[in-house]
């Protein structure tokens, strides 16, 4: 059973500080300092390696939410059901089909628009079609994630007060 909560507390924290280490360091350095040496290429460059590192941790996040499934569902098959088992399934779940959505829908639109420009969005005009789907889609983006860092952080502090 100890292998198991280990393995679950490990998923959730691999899947929260992924999410809390790209949105609070990587994102802000990356801009900052590519911005700094060149206002346009910079940011350019920023959004392509911030996209690219979003898009692989995508990945990471998938394989977290499974293993969260797989080892709550395997300590209530084996042992005493764990405490809020229905909620924090069903919160996993939730948070794992909305990182589904995120990282199939929301940054493929995304990358469908940076192709189709060919350009940074953000050079577009303000009332363009493009950089105004672009702009709603970044935020959906990010509040997305707030959703799943906010789950996150509820499952940390149900497995912490657990005896």
């Amino acid at each position: 059973m100890l292998a198991l909560r280990y393995v679950y507390v490990l998923a959730l924290v691999v899947w929260l500080g992924g999410m809390v280490t790209l949105g609070a360091i990587v994102a802000p350095a990356a801009f900052g300092v590519l911005q700094a040496a060149d206002p346009i290429a910079g940011r350019a460059l920023a959004g392509e390696a911030f996209g690219v590192m979003v898009f692989r941790f995508h990945y990471v996040a998938y394989a977290a939410g499974f293993l969260l499934l797989v080892t709550l569902a395997a300590m209530a098959v084996l042992g005493p059901r764990p405490a809020g088992f229905a909620a924090r399934s069903s919160l996993i779940f939730l948070m794992l089909v909305v990182a589904l959505y995120s990282g199939f829908v929301v940054l493929g639109d995304i990358d469908a628009i940076q192709r189709e420009v060919g350009t940074l969005p953000s050079r577009l005009a303000a009332t363009d079609p493009r950089r105004i789907r672009f702009d709603a889609l970044h935020q959906l983006s990010e509040r997305l994630m707030m959703f799943n860092m906010a789950g996150a952080l509820a499952l940390l502090y149900w497995e912490a007060r657990e005896r």
